[in-house]
C-alpha cells in the first residue's frame, strides 16, 4: 500500500529469511496451527485515518442511550448470560483494502465484534518480525503513541483488572485444540493467566473454580474466548458442562457474552458512514435490489462465515423464512493491491480496541491482518498460494 516500502521490501526479502522467521516463531510453542504470510502490510496515514473514523463512528452509536434497547433481540434467548455490564471491554473490526469508483484505495467494514482475537500473538508477532526483518522506524504495529510495554500493561490490566493471575482465567472449548491455541499460550506467558476448558468448570454455589497445579483454585474473572455458536455444535456432554455459565455465578467477564451478540452483524444497519457498506436486515427491505450481483447474504447467527451467500440469486432469498435473522449487505470488492512476488493478494485489516476500566471511550491499540489470494479471506482459499495468511499491518506514525 505505500509502493516504496513494498518495493524495499520485496528486493530485500529471501525465502531462508522467511524459514528463519518461520522457525523461530514457531519455536515458542511449537504449536502455530495457521500459516504466518511473509510480508507485513504498510498502513499509510490518510488510510489508517478512514479506518478510525468509521471505528469511531461505530462507537458513537454504541454509546447511545438506547443501544442497548436497540440490540436485546440480538442475543439469542437460550444463550443470554446473566450479569451483563455496561460496555465491553474489546473491540475488533475488520475492514477489506478496496478500490473505490475514484481507483483510490479506502478500506470498507466487512465485520465487527466484541469479542477478542489474537491480542497477545501479535506481540510475539511483531518480536519476531524484526528480528529477521527490516521496517521504517515511523512504522509501528501499534497504534497511538502506544509500544510493546504499554500496550502490555493495557492488555494485562484489562484481563487481569485488579485480580491475582491465579485467579482469572481464558476460557475455551478444549483450548489445545484450537488453531488459533498460540495466542493462548502467549496470554499465559505475558499475563501468567492459565487456558481452560468449559469442562474443567467447577460450581459450588454461586462460585467457580478450577484445577490450577492440581490445587482447586476460585475464579474471579473469565478472559471469555467461547464462541456460542461453536458450543451449540459440541457434544451433548459437553453442552452439558456448560450450562453452569448460564446460571447465576459470581464472576466478572472480559467481555461479556452478550456483547458479542450485541456489536455484531446485528448492529451494522444501525450505522451510516462512508467506509462501512449499506446494510439492511432482510425482513426491513420492502424491495429487493435488482442487482443482487453486488450484495451478499448473511446470517446474524453462525460460526466461522458459515451460511454467507456471496452470489446472491431471488431464490436464495425466497426460501429463507426467518429473515429478521438475516441481513442483506453491499458487497465490497477486495482489491489485489499487496504485491508480492507473484500474484498480487488482498489485504483485510482488523482494528484492535481496548476499553479501559471507567474510561469514557474505548482506544485503538493493534492490529492484524489476513492476506488472501482466493476468493474470499481463509485458509480453504489459499491452498498451496504463498504470501498468504496470518500478518500485521505497520502504521504510518
Amino acid at each position: 500500500m505505500v509502493k516504496e516500502l513494498r518495493q524495499q521490501f520485496n528486493k530485500s526479502f529471501t525465502q531462508q529469511k522467511y524459514e528463519a522467521f518461520f522457525n523461530d516463531l514457531n519455536t515458542a510453542h511449537s504449536s502455530l496451527q495457521f500459516r504466518p504470510a511473509e510480508t507485513p502490510v504498510f498502513v499509510p496515514k490518510h488510510f489508517h485515518k478512514q479506518m478510525i473514523s468509521a471505528c469511531e463512528s461505530i462507537i458513537d452509536v454504541i454509546l447511545k442511550p438506547d443501544f442497548k434497547e436497540l440490540t436485546e433481540n440480538s442475543i439469542p434467548k437460550d444463550l443470554r448470560v446473566k450479569n451483563e455490564d455496561d460496555y465491553p471491554g474489546c473491540l475488533t473490526f475488520d475492514f477489506g483494502v478496496c478500490i473505490n469508483d475514484h481507483n483510490k484505495l479506502e478500506p470498507q467494514l466487512i465485520e465487527m465484534q466484541a469479542f477478542p482475537t489474537l491480542f497477545a500473538y501479535e506481540v510475539l508477532l511483531d518480536d519476531t518480525f524484526y528480528k529477521h526483518f527490516e521496517a521504517p522506524s515511523n512504522y509501528s504495529s501499534y497504534l497511538g503513541a502506544l509500544s510493546k510495554d504499554s500496550y502490555l500493561k493495557l492488555l494485562k490490566d484489562l484481563i487481569l483488572k485488579n485480580h491475582a493471575p491465579e485467579n482469572v482465567i481464558l476460557l475455551e472449548i478444549f483450548p489445545d485444540k484450537q488453531k488459533t491455541n498460540i495466542d493462548f499460550y502467549c496470554t499465559q506467558d505475558y499475563l501468567g493467566i492459565k487456558p481452560v476448558c468449559v469442562t474443567e468448570l467447577i460450581k459450588k454455589g454461586k462460585e467457580l473454580y478450577y484445577f490450577n497445579g492440581g490445587k482447586e483454585t476460585l475464579i474471579k474473572r473469565i478472559y471469555n474466548r467461547v464462541i456460542f455458536d461453536e458450543l451449540l455444535q459440541q457434544e451433548e456432554w459437553v453442552q452439558e458442562k456448560a450450562k453452569v455459565l448460564f446460571e447465576d455465578i459470581d464472576v466478572e467477564w472480559m467481555p461479556h457474552p452478550n456483547w458479542f451478540y450485541r456489536i455484531s452483524k446485528y448492529t451494522l444497519p444501525l450505522i451510516k458512514h462512508p467506509n462501512i457498506p449499506e446494510t439492511n436486515f432482510l425482513n426491513k427491505i420492502e424491495k429487493i435490489p435488482s442487482d443482487l450481483e453486488n450484495y451478499v447474504l448473511k446470517p446474524l447467527f453462525s460460526f466461522a462465515g458459515q451460511g454467507v451467500v456471496i452470489d446472491v440469486t431471488n431464490e436464495d432469498i425466497e426460501k429463507i423464512e426467518d429473515r429478521e435473522n438475516w441481513i442483506l449487505q453491499r458487497k465490497v470488492q477486495y482489491a489485489s493491491v499487496i504485491e508480492t512476488l507473484d500474484e498480487p493478494a488482498k489485504a483485510e485489516i482488523r482494528i484492535f480496541y481496548f476499553w479501559p476500566d471507567k474510561a469514557d471511550r474505548p482506544i485503538p491499540t493493534n492490529n492484524l491482518v489476513r492476506l488472501s489470494k482466493g476468493k474470499m479471506i481463509g485458509v480453504r482459499y489459499n491452498k498451496d498460494k504463498s504470501w498468504t495468511g496470518g500478518t500485521f499491518g505497520l502504521f504510518e506514525r
